[in-house]
């Protein structure tokens, strides 16, 4: 198997890179972290202007016709840089509501708000709307009951990023104790989940409280796997930007630091710590990655692979911060460094869409599952 990009996967991530790095400079981050909506507007339209939300999305319908493993090399530049943009969350929505159409489980005049289906997948994928995703580890924190044939939901997700400023939100509920996937619009009724105070102020974060909403069923519980599996890729890959880029710092400043006349890098307990790091960051990128393709070619592992992923990376980039502020030490802490905004960010996303611990039990349960059918665990 080739783990290696191909080369049009690398023109796109040196082309993200090249754009973020001019766009997305950490002073620019800090002053929209400091700002009342936690986005960067100004790079959302740049983004746009370039395809980045149209990635999946055919080239008939002006799209860029690219798959997952294209949305992860993004979302891990994304990472890199710390993008203020509601990026993984449009097009984890897009893909849903692009695949309930084609399937047909949702009609193309179908309304979200005061608009049709087939014209949300339009907007998502030309940046004019964004998206978000609201799952909750408890599969009963948001209940779907129909009702005079419309479905209604009622509850409170989990934390929902980029929640308060998304036009369509994706909604993971439960229809009598089995999940399903849901879409709303998010100003249809007052729906929109109110913006929540957040150590990562690099995106918005809300609570989604639902009373008896109406939205649009996009899926069963086969569907939810699925739009839970392409944002996991997602968060993972932007676990792995972050992480990367800590690596990189520390090995700088363990160069840089000189500490009884010697850089602090050359003491073997840094160099085993940095070395440690890279471990961790090396095996993010190929679980995060081999999960990106699992995914996106619809292979029978996926959800495993995805579950093993986020597992892997959850884990994995809590020791690469840890160690980051380890050999950083007092600096580390400062406001004016930038580790602690890498720090908080990946707090966040080990996390989002289920911790390590849930998702060694999803794998366990799928593992579970086959040995009392019968059927072999590998």
């Amino acid at each position: 198997m080739d783990f290696e990009l191909s080369e049009d996967q690398v023109a796109l991530r040196d082309a993200a890179a090249s754009l973020l790095g001019d766009a997305c400079s950490s002073t620019r981050v800090r002053e929209v972290a400091d700002s009342d909506r936690h986005r960067d507007d100004a790079l959302w339209a740049a983004m746009a202007e370039q395809g980045w939300p149209a990635v999946e999305r055919s080239d008939d319908e002006g799209g860029l016709g690219l798959g997952l493993v294209e949305v992860a090399v993004l979302c891990e530049q994304l990472g890199r840089h710390l993008a203020p943009v509601p990026f993984a969350g449009t097009v984890v929505t897009h893909g849903a509501i692009a695949s309930a159409l084609a399937s047909g489980a949702l009609e193309g005049e179908a309304s979200l708000g005061d608009v049709d289906g087939a014209e949300w997948a339009r907007r998502l994928s030309t940046g004019e709307a964004t998206g978000a995703v609201a799952w909750s580890r408890r599969a009963d924190a948001v209940r779907a009951r129909r009702e005079d044939g419309t479905w209604r939901l009622t509850g409170r997700s989990d934390p929902v990023i980029d929640g308060p400023l998304a036009d369509i939100l994706l909604v993971f509920a439960e229809t009598e104790g089995v999940p399903a996937i849901f879409a709303l619009a998010a100003e249809d009724g007052g729906t929109r989940s109110r913006d929540e105070p957040a150590m990562d102020r690099t995106r918005s974060i809300g609570w989604l409280e639902l009373d008896n909403r109406p939205a649009l069923w996009l899926g069963d519980d086969r569907v939810a796997d699925a739009v839970l599996d392409r944002a996991l890729v997602a968060a993972c890959a932007e676990m792995l930007g972050a992480a990367d880029v800590v690596l990189a710092m520390t090995v700088q400043y363990a160069q840089d630091r000189v500490q009884f006349g010697r850089p602090i890098g050359g003491f073997q307990a840094v160099k085993h710590r940095c070395a440690d790091m890279l471990v961790d960051v090396e095996g993010m990128r190929s679980s995060a990655y081999y999960a990106a393709w699992a995914v996106g070619a619809r292979d029978p592992e996926a959800t495993v692979a995805a579950a093993a992923a986020k597992v892997w990376c959850s884990d994995a980039a809590r020791r690469v911060m840890a160690s980051g502020l380890q050999v950083h030490g007092g600096i580390g802490f400062t406001w004016e460094h930038d580790l602690h905004m890498f720090l908080k960010r990946s707090q966040l996303d080990q996390v989002t869409f289920g911790d390590a611990a849930h998702h060694r039990d999803r794998i366990a349960n799928i593992l579970r599952s086959r040995v009392e059918a019968g059927l072999p665990v590998l």
